[in-house]
């Protein structure tokens, strides 16, 4: 026969269990504010701040538990783990967004709490472990290694498999679902080893409970954040997907399909033909006949459809760091019909990688580049929009070729745009700037930029458009007294000022 664990064995694999589950729950809650709220490395730097100052305070409060009490009170942590962990990232995403609710406050409530209750836990195991040094004969230095050693194991596992498998796979909600059962069912099997020295009935009844309740709410958590999403996006949901870069969801109304990454609306096919008329057309028109292009971004697909229109283009470099994007856009079928296959055509190529990187390690020449990042949000975007990427995007544009880079509002966030620019001539490159009202967006803004001097807004354009004409070209390239152009640094790597401008000017406009 098989035999069971001792009770000093158990006491140890706890600990593994709560160090990966405490990591589990720190990053869903991290991860979920960076979708929910933006700027990730503010809301990974703060979660983690918050959780790391409350184990402390935990780790304080466990002296005051008495001996006589010490299995008892390391099952009910254990217990209320499972629970306020496993449904946090439920109750985050239920309540986001409802009225009168302090989103950020819950959210710092929730970790707080589950940093206070991870942070007793391995001085109550040290206690219990001490208590029973007769039964284990290790002294409190080979004790100590041992619980350390399994906690930061446990540590290390689950910050390997979350990004890689966890947070795409499972989601953010039943990540933190199936670690809440891990907590229970650990707190169970505790409860049957130590079975003989406590009172076991009632702790058993809520450890059972607890086990019920979790498995409930994973059993429904797919309708459970379907619902929360509904209701955040207002339009009803056709697909969601998380990955390991970012939150997909496309919503239709009518017949308007909008795709969001990560909360961020990227385009309404009710009216995206004139934000891809004007990123695209003009830098191809001054371009001259521009065989090769590389678009960085774009993974939709609808800046590839407007370049494949040249008949003189042969071939498109497509990098987008996502595959489950170019997938999803060349795989379904409305989509698909939106940009008419573009991601199928022969004459382009799909590279999923990060654009910087690529730029880096590629040496090829191209006649137009066209840069369809989504806005700089995070500092991991903001490294997309910085000078030394600029450099680098300059050494692959041909000496005639033409660059058009999307750039946010210039009526909204002033600061953010003229930074692209500034750092666009920082890099070494002529900058003509340029901008359009799109309705679901409103006034949005365009740089073209260029290795050459000068740059004529097209008088007239070789293919028909359903928005641009002359007169609307050359409105384009006029800013009026009301989109000032204020001072700014460039966005260089180490200080990334454009991400700092970004969130200011945009949370103005919220105010």
């Amino acid at each position: 026969m098989r035999k069971a664990l001792r009770p000093d064995h158990v006491l140890v694999f706890s600990v593994f269990v709560v160090a990966s589950s405490g990591l589990a729950y720190e990053l869903v809650s991290a991860a979920l504010a960076s979708y929910l709220l933006g700027d990730s490395v503010l809301q990974f730097s703060t979660v983690i701040g918050c959780y790391l100052f409350a184990m402390g305070v935990g780790s304080h409060l466990s002296r005051f538990v008495r001996d006589a009490d010490l299995l008892r009170v390391f099952i009910e942590v254990e217990l209320l783990i499972a629970l306020v962990g496993g449904l946090s990232a439920s109750l985050l995403f239920l309540l986001f967004g409802a009225q009168g609710v302090p989103f950020r406050t819950l959210l710092y409530a929730l970790v707080f709490c589950i940093g206070v209750l991870v942070g007793s836990e391995i001085p109550l195991v040290m206690r219990l472990l001490d208590a029973r040094k007769r039964e284990t004969g290790l002294a409190l230095g080979d004790m100590l290694s041992r619980v350390l050693t399994f906690d930061y194991l446990g540590a290390l596992i689950v910050s390997l498999l979350f990004p890689l498998l966890l947070a795409p796979w499972l989601g953010m909600a039943r990540t933190a679902l199936v670690f809440g059962l891990l907590n229970a069912l650990v707190a169970l099997y505790t409860l049957h080893a130590f079975r003989a020295e406590l009172a076991v009935r009632g702790l058993l009844l809520r450890a059972l409970a607890v086990i019920v309740l979790l498995a409930a709410a994973l059993a429904g958590s797919g309708k459970l954040t379907g619902w929360s999403e509904q209701r955040l996006y207002g339009d009803t949901i056709v697909h969601a997907q998380s990955t390991p870069y970012q939150r997909i969801v496309l919503t239709r109304w009518r017949d308007d399909l909008r795709l969001y990454l990560n909360g961020e609306l990227q385009f309404s096919s009710r009216d995206e033909y004139r934000y891809h008329e004007a990123l695209v057309h003009p830098a191809l028109e001054g371009s001259g006949r521009a065989r090769k292009v590389l678009v960085l971004g774009g993974g939709d697909g609808l800046a590839a459809r407007e370049i494949l229109r040249y008949a003189d283009v042969a071939s498109i470099t497509l990098v987008d760091l996502d595959p489950a994007v170019t997938t999803l856009f060349a795989q379904q079928e409305e989509l698909v019909a939106l940009n008419r296959g573009a991601l199928s055509d022969a004459r382009v190529r799909v590279v999923n990688a990060d654009a910087g990187q690529w730029l880096q390690n590629n040496d090829e020449s191209f006649d137009a580049i066209i840069v369809d990042l989504p806005d700089p949000t995070n500092f991991a975007l903001g490294k997309l929009y910085s000078v030394p990427f600029y450099r680098l995007l300059a050494r692959r544009l041909s000496p005639g070729g033409l660059a058009a880079v999307q750039a946010t509002s210039p009526y909204y966030a002033p600061h953010a745009y003229w930074c692209v620019e500034a750092s666009l001539r920082a890099a070494g490159l002529a900058t003509w700037p340029y901008h359009i009202y799109v309705p679901s967006f409103g006034e949005w803004g365009f740089l073209l930029a260029g290795r050459r001097a000068d740059f004529t807004p097209a008088q007239h354009y070789r293919l028909p458009m359903r928005y641009l004409d002359p007169a609307a070209s050359a409105a384009m390239f006029t800013f009026s007294q009301d989109l000032p152009r204020p001072e700014v640094e460039p966005n260089q790597l180490d200080t990334q000022a454009l991400v700092r401008y970004y969130e200011r000017d945009w949370r103005n406009v919220v105010r």
